[in-house]
């Protein structure tokens, strides 16, 4: 640890300016102390900058031709439409911007210094500031340089291909994509894509996709995606992509199937950002997939060394990031040790239609408890009554039945992601089924189904289900 006669430049130099380095550096500057912030890129990290909100906006934007169509049975004659991928575009960039200039405004206001430059660590309490090759001291240093898509560089013709980062910035829009992976991002930029009028193919090497949320989940958007025109193909991956003498490219997947298109996207994960940044000169220690280790502190094997959000790969989620940071601060600058709570955290994926999710899944608790209870509803929503649309929407709580509580709750249809938010609070709460079935309904609306589903579908007992 460090001592009291020790002089050092900052008091907290944080490395890595998105939204755990950025709460981080913010707080503990208006706190009074002396704080710098370097990031080598923009201020907002991945999901202000290129993740979650720009692709919120662009799902807002695939969605618009299912509303025209939806007008027609509601009396609505609408008429001739056409997209505009620049103005899409454009329109983003500028609330990006404006985004990026509030984190820098806040950090400003705070005290924090800026630092538009990479970072690098030369010991345990020096890092060097790339862009001038400046040296600086710091008593305490966070790691916050999240995430980056794997660009698969085993796969030939992979430099032909584009990631998440490079979808928020094409020119043009594709006439067609073949998308790799079965993850949340993959979907998400499926429906984005599809929606936008852009021919899709997803391709995931898993037997369906969405691999660690609940099945009814993963069945149902399947079966949505399908429907609407977007092409799935599964136990299968892209063997090779070359260029097309005739124009776009040709990808060869190992199940020997040969598609022609205009854009490959690779959505096959995302590693940790630590390449280069030191970590051996300063004796950080790393695991096997380059993530920085830390304990439940978010310190790692050197004292005055933390590292924050999904640098860590622990839950690569940003509410996680800004979560973590305020333990970090709570416990080096309160006095009040705070290990961050990564239990029952609601997600949503903002596919068409939506997922929102919080708990276990059906086959986790089947794992977990001896005596588990289902319930499930699935129905055409209200609004499909009039547009003639046929999706479905799924509802789904899981229940120990040993003590009553709604260990999972997942549901897929419109606004889900809203609904998990609102089910998180409940299940961190540890309502019981009990507690659901004696709350009023609001009608007319999906999420009553939520308090009248009062008798199980069916059960699970030893891990076997049960039906009656």
């Amino acid at each position: 640890m460090t001592t009291a006669a020790t002089t050092y430049d900052y008091d907290l130099f944080v490395i890595g300016g998105g939204s755990g380095g950025v709460r981080a550096g913010r707080v503990a500057a208006s706190l009074g102390k002396k704080v710098a912030i370097a990031e080598e890129y923009r201020f907002g990290g991945t999901c202000v900058i290129r993740g979650c909100v720009p692709k919120k906006l662009f799902v807002y934007a695939s969605q618009f031709p299912e509303h025209f169509e939806d007008a027609a049975g509601y009396g609505w004659s609408v008429g001739e439409s056409s997209f505009d991928w620049g103005k899409l575009i454009a329109a983003k960039d500028k609330e990006i911007d404006r985004l990026e200039g509030l984190y820098r405004r806040g950090l400003e206001n705070a005290g924090a210094e800026i630092l538009a430059t990479r970072a690098e660590l030369v010991d345990a309490h020096t890092v060097r500031l790339v862009a001038t090759g400046k040296t600086v001291t710091a008593d305490r240093i966070v790691i916050a340089t999240g995430g980056t898509a794997n660009p698969h560089e085993a796969l030939p013709g992979h430099e032909l291909c584009i990631t998440s980062n490079e979808a928020f910035h094409l020119e043009t829009l594709p006439k067609s994509i073949l998308i790799a992976g079965g993850g949340y991002i993959a979907v998400e930029f499926a429906n984005i894509f599809h929606g936008l009028g852009v021919e899709t193919t997803l391709i995931y090497r898993g037997k369906e996709i969405l691999s660690r949320f609940d099945i009814d989940m993963r069945r149902g958007l399947h079966a949505a995606m399908e429907a609407k025109g977007i092409r799935i193909i599964l136990t299968d991956v892209i063997d090779d992509v070359a260029k097309n003498p005739a124009g776009g490219l040709t990808a060869r997947t190992k199940g020997g199937e040969t598609l022609q298109v205009e854009t490959v996207m690779l959505a096959l994960g995302r590693d940790p950002h630590t390449k280069g940044l030191g970590l051996e000169a300063a004796g950080v220690k790393t695991d096997a997939r380059g993530a920085i280790i830390v304990n439940e502190y978010s310190r790692t094997n050197v004292d005055n060394i933390y590292a924050l959000g999904d640098v860590t790969d622990r839950v690569q989620l940003t509410p996680v990031a800004i979560h973590e940071a305020m333990c970090f601060i709570e416990t080096e600058y309160r006095g009040n040790p705070t290990s961050p709570d990564h239990d029952l955290i609601a997600t949503a994926v903002f596919s068409q239609p939506e997922i929102g999710t919080v708990g276990l899944s059906e086959e986790e608790a089947a794992k977990k408890f001896a005596d588990v209870e289902v319930y499930r509803a699935e129905f055409r929503p209200m609004k499909a009554t009039l547009s003639g649309r046929s999706e479905r929407t799924i509802m789904k709580l899981i229940v120990n039945a040993g003590d009553r509580k709604v260990v999972g709750a997942h549901i897929l249809g419109h606004e889900a992601g809203e609904m998990a938010q609102l089910l998180g609070i409940t299940l961190k709460a540890g309502c019981t089924k009990d507690d659901f079935d004696r709350t009023m309904a609001v009608h007319p609306t999906a999420s009553e189904e939520l308090v009248t589903m009062y008798k199980p579908s069916y059960l699970l007992k030893n891990g076997e289900r049960v039906d009656g």
